[in-house]
């Protein structure tokens, strides 16, 4: 990579794009950005384990999955030391300046990749230039590769400048899987941060246009059921078996049935279901991967106990038994105004930005919503910023790319807003 990451940010995106690497699994990764980080010279750095808060970690894969990506990192170079720090899934950074009297102010980033077979033909940039991803089958195809960039050149150019404070910069791992942003706000870095910024490139914003502050972003959780039933043969014995197959389509089917609710917008939906070995086996075992989302973080809560309640009745309702696992979740933290106004005043003053948005529902669900409420109820403020980029196709898709141009962009409007934040605190 690129010694001087502002000279060379496309160059540096173009590498994480190349080495992209799942929830908690970021083990490469992790080990660039930490020759990066300690290329500037922080006050500190933190890595792995010391970054976190490990037993509130969510979504965290198989010990031979972890072991699996280990050793792929290790064969690729990436640092021992790093490893050791991040072994067993303990991924991702933080890294810290320190420059005497001033606000704590923090910055986050998101590192994880997506399990996304990357476009190959020669109308995809990635393709054509080179810099496609090397792991098949898992692509950057939501812009962290763009954050992480993002992340080191504003780290670089606060440690660079005058800046009087601290400032804290949050590489979080597994964002994909909601999983990696509550061990980090329950880490020991996010006490006394008194700002705190968050930035996603892209969301359907093009390039130019700056939204100072996201609302709206719904509350999720994302839930792994198990059925169990009894095995019998379905010509000789059907009486005798207890289909799990029936009490999970069951289950689907009215988890679609539940009401939404007055007091603002809910979502549900069952994204994945396996079940069965054969036509003439009663199916002793079935499994579904679902999500509920609300408005607000009790109208979330109030969708999660009405899915468990489905899924466990329609078990009861047919002989079997549901098992009903929270994989990870996320609250709804909003934008506060006075810092947003003041991420919208510098946006308004920066090169290539032509249209400045104060605000913008998001729609969607983010775990630095964690760090954003860890912030808020200590008495702090946080905005989340979309930084707009023009991307040939929608985000999680194949043929997901970012223009580039808007590397700089988000980089000027982050670190100004850091020194305004210094100096003219809201």
């Amino acid at each position: 990579m690129s010694r001087t990451i502002r000279d060379g940010m496309s160059e540096c995106r173009r590498t994480f794009h190349r080495f992209p690497e799942p929830a908690w699994r970021e083990f490469y990764t992790t080990s660039l950005l930490v020759d990066e980080i300690e290329r500037m010279g922080v006050d500190e750095l933190a890595v792995g384990r010391e970054a976190m808060a490990s037993d509130e970690r969510m979504a965290v894969p198989s010990d031979e999955e972890l072991a699996t990506w280990f050793e792929r990192a290790r064969a690729a170079g990436a640092r021992e030391d790093v490893l050791e720090a991040c072994e067993g899934g303990h991924t991702g950074c933080v890294a810290v300046l320190d420059r005497g009297e001033g606000p704590s102010i923090g910055l986050r980033v998101d590192i994880d990749a997506l399990f996304v077979e990357e476009a190959s033909d020669e109308g995809h940039l990635p393709a054509r230039e080179g810099f496609r991803s090397e792991h098949e089958g898992l692509m950057h195809a939501c812009g962290h590769d763009a954050h992480m960039t993002i992340g080191l050149a504003v780290l670089e150019a606060v440690a660079e400048s005058d800046f009087s404070g601290k400032l804290t910069v949050f590489f979080q791992p597994a964002e994909e899987e909601g999983g990696g942003g509550r061990p980090m706000a329950e880490g020991p870095y996010t006490e006394g941060i008194e700002y705190l910024l968050c930035v996603h490139v892209g969301l359907d914003h093009p390039t130019g246009e700056v939204v100072a502050g996201i609302e709206k972003p719904l509350a999720m959780s994302h839930l792994n059921v198990g059925f169990r039933g009894e095995s019998s043969h379905a010509g000789q014995a059907p009486e005798r078996g207890a289909n799990a197959i029936q009490a999970m389509a069951t289950a689907v089917s009215e988890a679609y049935g539940i009401p939404r609710h007055a007091e603002g917008m809910t979502r549900v939906n069952v994204g994945r279901v396996e079940a069965g070995t054969a036509s003439n086996v009663i199916a002793e075992d079935a499994a579904i991967v679902a999500e509920v989302r609300g408005e607000t973080t009790r109208l979330m809560e109030s969708m999660k106990e009405r899915f468990e309640r489905v899924c466990t009745s329609a078990a009861e309702m047919h002989g079997c038994e549901a098992e009903v696992e929270i994989h990870s979740e996320s609250p709804r933290a909003d934008s506060d105004p006075e810092l947003r106004d003041l991420v919208h005043g510098v946006a308004s003053g920066v090169e290539g930005v032509d249209n400045p948005v104060r605000t913008a529902d998001f729609g969607a669900s983010e775990d630095a919503t964690f760090l954003m409420e860890a912030v808020q109820e200590a008495g702090g403020l946080a905005s989340y910023a979309i930084v707009g980029t023009d991307h040939p196709d929608s985000h999680h898709t194949p043929h997901f790319d970012v223009d580039e141009r808007t590397l700089g962009i988000a980089v000027d409007v982050l670190t100004e807003s850091i020194e305004r934040i210094a100096d003219e605190p809201p």
